[in-house]
């Protein structure tokens, strides 16, 4: 089995994960828009695609797949799930599965205003939202949200333009700020399906931060919930965590995965508050957050690769061992050396 991987970047870890599970069985493929991505150095091959929104990218990917006989395809960039989701059957009919969820999940997840309404209808707590600074000032004036607030993109990736107004002056000139940052950056095609409402203004929460691994299979059956307390963050990715077992996280673990019908993995980040639990966000594919999983015991790489080949996963890759604390650091890779 051979298994690719795109917009690998930086995650080196996720390379490493998949070369231990398939156990010489076949080859890790890793593809970036930069042939100095420090995943591709240490992937079996690497291969050189386009940016994910050029008309070529999945022509070239889907020619990549057939010619390496790849069976699963793991999708790594907030950017390319939405694109891939609608291409996903040129993948099945040449033999690949993409490890994508159907477009209906992935427009849930990546619209941030969507994902607070999906979540509100399943009960489930998620931050007061508003779609813009009038409605926002409205809710400071009725009591229900108070400085300080949270601006950020209703189409955001990899924590571009969030912004923490702490009065009215503020919060005008963070709006401003946000909105021009966003037509400058990766985010301003997405964000022009509704310019008018691409920004949201959020309650600012306070509490413990927790991210789950939401695990489901490849039919999009909940399988299980992995449950991590964030001890710290950097570039807005978990630094560092502790595995935990906490029947509340897995429950809304449970309640999300089974509802949602997600393939794969789920990275969702949920806020402990003194008034219980509320969803930050969602993201359908492997988070920054997973490798704490890993390190803990568990293992979805050789899941996925049991699943796709019509197999039953061992009990122990689906579990993690609770108290488990463990941090990122960084390391050097050899690029393109002489």
């Amino acid at each position: 089995m051979n298994i690719m991987l795109t917009c690998a970047g930086r995650r080196n870890y996720l390379i490493k994960f998949f070369q231990e599970a398939l156990e010489n069985r076949g080859y890790v493929f890793a593809g970036d828009a930069s042939l100095e991505a420090p995943a591709l150095q240490e992937a079996d091959e690497s291969f050189l695609l386009p940016s994910v929104n050029h008309h070529d990218y999945f022509g070239k990917l889907l020619y990549i797949c057939e010619q390496k006989q790849v069976r699963l395809l793991i999708p790594l960039n907030d950017l390319e799930l939405p694109l891939l989701a609608k291409q996903r059957d040129r993948f099945f009919k040449i033999g690949t599965i993409p490890v994508i969820s159907d477009s209906e999940v992935i427009d849930i997840c990546f619209d941030k205003w969507a994902t607070c309404q999906f979540l509100n209808n399943l009960g489930i707590a998620t931050p007061k939202t508003y779609l813009s600074v009038n409605q926002a000032k409205e809710a400071i004036k009725q009591g229900e949200i108070s400085f300080p607030l949270v601006v950020k993109p209703r189409w955001g990736s990899a924590s571009i333009g969030i912004e923490y107004p702490e009065d009215e002056e503020d919060l005008e000139l963070a709006y401003r700020f946000v909105k021009k940052l966003l037509s400058k950056s990766f985010l301003a095609e997405i964000s022009s399906t509704d310019s008018a409402q691409c920004i949201l203004i959020q309650e600012k929460l306070l509490g413990q931060e927790y991210g789950l691994d939401i695990v489901n299979n490849l039919a999009g059956t909940h399988i299980n919930t992995f449950v991590k307390r964030k001890l710290a963050m950097r570039a807005g990715e978990t630094d560092r965590a502790i595995t935990v077992s906490h029947e509340g996280m897995s429950r809304i673990g449970e309640q999300i995965g089974q509802n949602l019908g997600h393939i794969g993995n789920l990275d969702c980040d949920v806020m402990l508050t003194e008034k219980g639990a509320c969803v930050l966000e969602m993201n359908p594919r492997f988070g920054g957050g997973y490798p704490f999983s890993q390190i803990a015991g568990a293992n979805l790489p050789a899941a996925l690769i049991a699943w796709a080949n019509g197999e039953t996963p061992h009990q122990q890759w689906l579990k993690v061992q609770t108290n488990t604390m463990s941090s990122k650091c960084d390391r050097l890779v050899n690029v393109m050396s002489n």
